[in-house]
């Protein structure tokens, strides 16, 4: 059975319904955050780097970060809005969260580089939508839990 390795809280910064998690490393990066982002995707990977679609235009979305040993158990899908699964390479074992409108803010630690599976989970989007549209901006209104773990090679 597969181990939590460790467990951090992060926020993101969401614009134009947009957050990225980016290869912190990202100098050599093919295309960086928002580079060709597509709108209307929950989950989107790129090399280096995975885009989210917020359900809201503006708000501070709270993500629990948990780096695993290998996959995590599943999680009951009545529990959440969304859901979706990626493949994330990391050269320097760290991730940078981005935000089209703020650009880098905080980073978390996958452990080492190599190949990752992430799966990640979202609620509170259609609170996040009715508060974009009324007063306009939020903080931990929508949820993400992300989860990564080494891919098999």
């Amino acid at each position: 059975m597969a181990q939590l390795v460790r467990q951090q809280r992060v926020d993101a910064y969401v614009g134009h319904h947009a957050f990225g998690l980016q290869e912190s490393d990202d100098g050599e990066l093919p295309m960086p955050f928002p580079d060709d982002y597509e709108s209307g995707v929950f989950l989107n990977g790129f090399p280096g780097r995975l885009d989210f679609y917020s359900g809201g235009h503006t708000h501070t979305a709270t993500l629990i970060v948990e780096v695993w040993d290998g996959p995590p158990p599943e999680q009951d899908p009545s529990a959440w809005d969304e859901q979706g699964e990626a493949e994330f390479a990391s050269t320097s074992g760290e991730v940078a969260v981005w935000s089209g409108s703020v650009g880098r803010t905080e980073t978390f630690a996958l452990g080492s580089p190599g190949w990752w599976q992430v799966r990640a989970h979202c609620v509170g989007r259609a609170e996040a939508a009715a508060l974009s549209e009324g007063e306009g901006t939020g903080y931990d209104v929508e949820r993400y839990l992300v989860q990564f773990w080494p891919a098999k090679p």
